[in-house]
């Protein structure tokens, strides 16, 4: 991360945790203006510090909250966790068979066109397809009772990866480890027939097994396939459109 991008972003969640939560919403919304990836970082720096995440979540993405307390499935939804270009992802616990927090990813209301709902279907077959260590894995699928898309993912409890480095001041060693784990996951969905398309720091989340980080590649909802298995669902980019984050391309 730039140095200058990384102090502002600890700037901002220096200010933020000396506000209320009715004027952390304000606060981020002006300062955080477009940047949604800033944003993210703030709040998830911002839960470390906090046992509200929810509230400060829901705040900072207008829109999101509408779910939480509801039932999709066998999943009580508990609060939004991020929202992308054409889906928010919760936080969410599972009841039965098995008792667990997990990710739930759900087409946004109103965007369930013919052109998302591929992309979507798109996305969580590709995940289906993949079973790595670095790549977070698909669980469950199916439709709300108004019809739209779902998947479940396992729950990453972690921060991107520039932040993992940052928090644990790794040196260079350390760093290049995980980043050859990242290497061997997007290796495996080559493999498997899928680009991602948009690999960068905040698409990286780290978490920690049994003391060791382990890296997890998220968000594959431009992800390109190459493999007639998902050729045949895959939207083809307009031309001129750019995909993808440009500082990472």
């Amino acid at each position: 991360m730039d140095p200058k991008r990384y102090q502002r972003l600890k700037d901002l969640t220096q200010q933020a945790l000396d506000l209320s939560l009715d004027a952390r919403h304000d606060f981020l919304q002006q300062e955080c203006g477009d940047d949604d990836e800033l944003l993210r970082d703030v709040l998830r720096l911002l839960a470390h510090d906090s046992s509200k995440a929810d509230e400060l979540t829901a705040a900072a993405l207008p829109g999101t909250r509408g779910l939480s307390g509801t039932t999709i499935g066998p999943y009580r939804i508990i609060q939004p966790l991020g929202e992308g270009g054409m889906g928010v992802v919760y936080l969410a616990a599972q009841g039965a068979p098995l008792r667990r927090q997990v990710a739930l990813k759900v087409i946004k209301l109103g965007m369930d066109t013919k052109e998302v709902i591929t992309r979507f279907e798109s996305e969580r077959q590709a995940l289906a397809l993949m079973d790595h260590p670095a790549i977070a894995k698909v669980l469950d699928a199916g439709a709300t009772d108004e019809g739209r898309p779902y998947f479940v993912m396992e729950y990453i409890s972690g921060v991107t990866l520039t932040h993992y480095c940052q928090q644990h001041h790794l040196g260079l060693r350390r760093r290049l480890e995980l980043f050859i784990q990242v290497c061997r996951g997007v290796h495996h969905a080559h493999q498997k027939g899928v680009i991602h398309r948009d690999i960068k720091p905040s698409n990286v989340l780290v978490t920690e097994i049994e003391g060791k980080p382990v890296p997890k590649i998220i968000d594959f909802g431009v992800a390109k396939a190459t493999g007639q298995h998902l050729a045949a669902q895959t939207i083809f980019t307009q031309l001129g459109r750019v995909v993808g984050t440009p500082e990472y391309m």
